[in-house]
């Protein structure tokens, strides 16, 4: 989850939301990449989650980068809530989830080195401690009840909100892990294409990285749990969005769709101040309830924008957010999948070309055919594990022609980071169909068996 937006002056115009939007565009030279995970943490004895505080816990882990790895401690509070360093972020989840939120960086090289030394780093301070962590797309065994609630304004209010609306959204705070990847637009056209190849194909990478096939110590019969949840909560901040796709989509729309979910918080003061279910058309004319008489900042409108949870999102980046999290090869292939189907022009005009002809009841039906059934689902006559294959060419040819170089010049491009998901398309399996052979098989039904294999 982001943390509270800063800086920013009064909000005097309505184009001014719009203009906000606008001002990620930015010339293709000076585009960077942003990738995102999450993993879960459990005691190593006892493979329960690690609570906020004690011996084996996040705080424990959140200290030892600080005092260890040169980690800047971020508070709410009297409370660790998260670390700075390099341009890069530590946050924490509602349950305790560890994100690293990484720099924007020029190449998927320098992103999995940074993914790399992060996960080493954690390895290292949680072996201290005796707490372990873990790739998956949701938690295999706990019950929300077990999951404990990290200190943070923010998620008390989620918490209670996501109890009114929907039936899964609390799972999904508590008990979900996801990577994703941040990328920029040179244009509002250039937004608007990534924007329609980034929805319509958001089910390809659901079914690639599925990794959650299990739930509360049981077969969930879906190949991403994690994908079942996010289609079963908040249904006016979450899906497919189908005006996405109508003729003068563009900022302003995107601004007058996000006018219209309703507000979780505003930040005050380091205080979350609850405005759950209000409107910020309301906040722009100065009748909000949580604070009569006072307008909206532009950095209220930044902090509005990042409680909108569709498949893919528009801040000044746009964000790719499809996929469950899992092993580290996963890491770098997500923001390789991405980098290589938006960030050369020939690619995108591509990918566009594969999904322009779907309509919003397709886009709908493979998304939920994809958390159910992975790589092996079928919607009319879209196979996704063909879909899969025709999307990993036009991606693997658009890192081919961006020709960044790794390892000192000795690697040509960034194509190798796509071998796992090419190994998956050619096996027709996901990690969810491995754990599923391995419940299935050498372990004989005991899941308790997945924190040996499956940990970073």
């Amino acid at each position: 989850m982001s943390i509270p937006q800063s800086g920013g002056g009064p909000i005097e115009r309505h184009e001014q939301l719009a203009e906000y939007l606008a001002e990620g565009c930015k010339p293709k030279q000076d585009w960077r990449i942003g990738t995102e995970h999450e993993k879960f943490g459990y005691c190593k004895d006892t493979h329960l989650p690690i609570p906020y505080r004690g011996e084996r816990s996040v705080l424990a882990v959140l200290e030892g980068l600080r005092d260890l790895r040169g980690w800047e401690a971020l508070y709410e509070g009297e409370n660790i809530v998260g670390l700075q360093k390099d341009g890069a972020n530590v946050s924490l989840e509602p349950g305790g989830q560890l994100e690293l939120s990484g720099a924007p960086l020029e190449t998927i090289h320098q992103t999995c080195d940074e993914v790399n030394q992060h996960l080493a780093d954690v390895k290292d301070i949680a072996d201290k401690v005796g707490v372990g962590f873990i790739g998956l797309g949701a938690a295999p065994e706990w019950a929300h009840e077990q999951m404990p609630m990290m200190p943070k304004g923010r998620y008390k209010l989620m918490t209670d909100y996501m109890g009114r609306v929907g039936t899964l959204g609390t799972a999904m705070m508590y008990r979900t892990c996801t990577v994703q990847v941040n990328l920029d637009f040179s244009t509002e056209a250039d937004m608007v294409q990534k924007m329609r190849v980034a929805l319509a194909l958001q089910p390809v990478a659901t079914a690639l990285f599925a990794n959650s096939p299990f739930f509360e110590g049981k077969v969930n019969g879906w190949k991403s749990w994690r994908a079942h949840i996010w289609q079963n909560l908040d249904a006016a901040r979450t899906g497919m969005l189908p005006f996405v796709f109508d003729e003068g989509f563009g900022f302003e729309a995107w601004v007058e769709y996000a006018l219209d979910v309703p507000m979780y918080f505003v930040y005050r003061d380091g205080k979350y101040i609850d405005a759950l279910g209000q409107s910020f058309r309301d906040f722009l004319k100065g009748k909000l309830p949580a604070l009569p008489g006072e307008t909206p900042t532009l950095s209220d409108w930044a902090d509005h924008l990042t409680t909108i949870f569709p498949e893919a999102r528009v801040k000044q980046f746009i964000e790719m957010r499809g996929a469950d999290g899992g092993p580290w090869r996963r890491l770098c292939a997500l923001p390789a999948f991405w980098v290589g189907l938006t960030y050369d022009q020939t690619a995108l005009d591509a990918a566009w070309d594969l999904v322009k002809g779907w309509d919003a009841e397709t886009r709908e039906a493979l998304r939920v055919a994809a958390g159910k059934d992975g790589l092996h689902a079928q919607v009319g006559d879209i196979n996704m594990r063909d879909l899969a294959r025709q999307t990993l060419e036009i991606s693997r040819e658009g890192l081919r022609a961006r020709a960044r170089p790794g390892a000192g010049g000795m690697v040509p491009d960034e194509r190798h980071f796509l071998h796992a998901l090419e190994d998956s398309v050619t096996d027709g399996k996901a990690p969810a169909d491995e754990l599923l052979d391995l419940y299935h098989g050498e372990w004989n039904g005991d899941l308790s068996r997945i924190y040996e294999g499956y940990a970073y």
